[in-house]
């Protein structure tokens, strides 16, 4: 029987002390004194992300695994949303077979929103029953991120019906109610949604705490609130979990669940009260069948060197060590690719905005390191009659192109890329992933679309000569290789990006969301401009 003798960290109790550990079967058979001097190093339970879209790191569950048990992920609460929003159901069997190949337990939720509006065109729709039918299945555990608040909140019936089956199912439902305030939070939640990892401000969060929600403390690679949150660890540590919502690779390289629980140390905060947003609260909200190193429980623990920097040296699922030296312990073979994109080549013409003289345009205003974004209105520039880029003033075209059928772009403008010359674009285009580019000229934007176009899904940067792609073969979403390989293109992408100007912490990551109409205030949908606030269409010109 294995067995370890090491300080364990006991979250429960609030307590360290040396301890003999032996498992078997998966299990944890004992926890008593230590029978000879313990080792160095802490056991402590593993980390979950109660809240990660995996489809987000450009990787496949499998690979995803292998580069998260060494940050001592054991665990991830995993809307499929996104490809879902491609490819349906057979997209959402995909992510759970992929899982089900490494040890990481991956816990996916029924995604409540596909398509997340009715203002934007996606590859497929799941309605209440497909609801319904998917919260039987052995593999979901949840009804995901309610994204469609105005419907929640509107009494739309569809709406309810997905909610009224989760409840039926005896699951938790997960909210996304960024800014829902007053009596709309209040509607909101008495719905029985019971999470939200939208806050972006300190009273924002401490109000939908007063209304019983777990507060999700999410720090992801465009979305980061841990700044403004993370006080709460002093108040309310009890209701809180962390989640990184949507992670690149080259992010994921460098850290996890693991790095908000260092920034909270460096903060000063208590270490229990970590701990407990890491890798207690999600598995009791969720009621996942995860180890708390408890006599009983699965064997599914990590131990650190330091409590001090907590940086992994093993991670156990269900006893079998699945991170050591710096390696993940098992082989990943390659998975299959399944996909839906149906577009043709675009040309230049189509990227053509008549100007309205007298009128002035609404422009999208991006914010670095948040999802939200505001609006202005702006003088355009014009040149022989059409409304152009200008970069001077860093207003670039903004473009969605359908990716499932034939179909005229959608065209609008964007501040705060601070591009100078070239174009990117990407098939990752939150929710419906049609293509999103911006850029300095069309054609440019125009090269880089059809560099996404002929690799069927992926990221694209071009300077005006050279075309540089990441082909993301999987939905258009995800690539089949390791994060590694994943990661070091990406960077280089990033890179060049930022060598045309680009002044964004995470340029590719930051264009996916300016396709998400359920994040205000202005975002751009395959069918046009849309106010979040109003919910509701808008035109360019005003």
């Amino acid at each position: 029987m294995p067995s370890l003798c090491r300080k364990l960290v006991d979250i429960a109790c609030r307590t360290i002390r040396p301890v003999e550990l032996t498992w078997e079967d998966g299990l944890i058979q004992s926890i008593g004194p230590s029978s000879e001097s313990p080792g160095e190093g802490f056991l402590l339970p593993g980390f979950v992300d109660s809240h990660i879209h995996i489809e987000s790191s450009m990787l496949v569950p499998s690979q995803f695994a292998k580069v998260a048990v060494g940050h001592g992920t054991v665990a991830t609460v995993s809307d499929p949303h996104e490809i879902a929003n491609v490819l349906g159901q057979r997209g959402i069997e995909y992510m759970i077979d992929d899982g089900k190949r490494v040890p990481l337990k991956f816990f996916f939720g029924a995604p409540s929103c596909v398509p997340a509006t009715p203002f934007e065109t996606a590859g497929a729709a799941l309605n209440a029953d497909d609801i319904a039918g998917l919260l039987d299945h052995a593999d979901i555990h949840y009804l995901a991120e309610m994204m469609n608040y105005p419907g929640v909140i509107g009494g739309d019936p569809q709406v309810h019906q997905k909610i009224q089956a989760a409840k039926n199912a005896r699951m938790r439902i997960d909210g996304h109610a960024p800014g829902v305030r007053g009596a709309d939070a209040v509607a909101y939640f008495r719905s029985g949604i019971s999470t939200d990892h939208e806050c972006t401000t300190l009273e924002e969060a401490i109000e939908k705490l007063d209304l019983g929600v777990m507060i999700q403390i999410r720090e992801g690679s465009a979305a980061r609130n841990f700044d403004a949150l993370h006080s709460l660890l002093r108040t309310h540590a009890e209701r809180l979990m962390f989640c990184s919502d949507d992670k690149h690779p080259d992010d994921l390289l460098v850290d996890h669940i693991d790095g908000l629980c260092r920034r909270a140390l460096h903060e000063g905060h208590d270490l229990f009260d970590i701990l407990h947003a890491a890798c207690v609260a999600p598995v009791q909200h969720y009621d996942l069948n995860v180890g708390q190193l408890r006599v009983g429980d699965p064997a599914d623990f990590i131990e650190v060197a330091s409590l001090e920097e907590l940086r992994v040296a093993r991670t156990w699922i269900e006893g079998e060590c699945v991170f050591m030296e710096g390696e993940a312990q098992f082989a990943v073979e390659n998975a299959e690719a399944i996909n839906h994109f149906d577009c043709r080549l675009i040309t230049d013409d189509a990227l053509s905005v008549a100007n309205e003289p007298g009128k002035r345009i609404r422009v999208i205003e991006v914010e670095d390191g948040q999802i939200v974004t505001g609006q202005s209105m702006d003088e355009p520039r014009v040149e022989a009659g059409q409304v152009v880029a200008d970069k001077t003033r860093d207003l670039l075209k903004l473009v969605n192109f359908n990716r499932y059928h034939e179909a005229p772009p959608a065209i609008g403008f964007v501040r705060g890329f601070g591009l100078q010359q070239g174009a990117i674009a990407g098939s990752v285009g939150h929710d419906s992933h049609n293509i999103l580019a911006v850029g300095t000229d069309d054609a440019c934007i125009v090269q880089a679309i059809n560099g996404v176009i002929e690799a069927q899904g992926g990221l694209t940067c071009c300077d005006g000569q050279r075309l540089e792609c990441l082909p993301l073969p999987v939905a258009g979403l995800m690539s089949l290789d390791s994060c590694q390989v994943v990661g070091q293109r990406y960077q280089q992408l990033d890179a060049m990006a930022k060598k045309l100007g680009c002044v964004l912490q995470a340029p590719y990551m930051t264009l996916s969301f300016l396709g998400l109409l359920v994040i205000p205030s202005l975002k751009l949908s395959d069918h046009g401009l849309f106010d979040g606030e109003a919910f509701q269409p808008v035109d360019l010109h005003v």
